[in-house]
């Protein structure tokens, strides 16, 4: 079952409908019990987290949480000295800008001032 369609159904039983007829439920059935909603309304905020979460790595560059090679440092190193600007050598690496500035401190060509990221993950466009 997709995402989609179990989240359709658990709104339909939040809404007091039939999943599948789209009737009104009976007042005395269970799904108008206050806990009840409140465990479906938690089960499509689940489904939200995770299609959301699903989207937000997808758009993320390929290389993004592994390991940095001995051939990809001087790589960085070499592009890094030609002063190639550190999107395209993103963007060349499969890596967001955070990791590249990351890997060049690490490097010990840059320090920690002269990176452009702080916090969260910049895109390399």
């Amino acid at each position: 079952m997709q995402h989609t369609e179990a989240r359709t159904i658990l709104v339909s039983l939040i809404e007091g409908r039939h999943p599948l007829s789209g009737e009104r439920l009976p007042n005395e059935c269970f799904v108008h019990h206050s806990d009840v909603i409140r465990a479906l309304l938690l089960g499509v905020g689940a489904i939200d987290a995770t299609d959301a979460r699903a989207k937000r790595r997808a758009a993320l560059p390929e290389n993004v949480g592994l390991g940095w090679t001995t051939k990809e440092e001087e790589q960085l190193r070499s592009e890094f000295a030609a002063k190639e600007p550190l999107n395209a050598i993103a963007s060349g690496h499969g890596r967001t800008l955070r990791a590249i500035e990351a890997r060049l401190e690490r490097m010990g060509l840059i320090t920690a001032e002269e990176r452009t990221t702080r916090g969260g993950f910049t895109s390399p466009d």
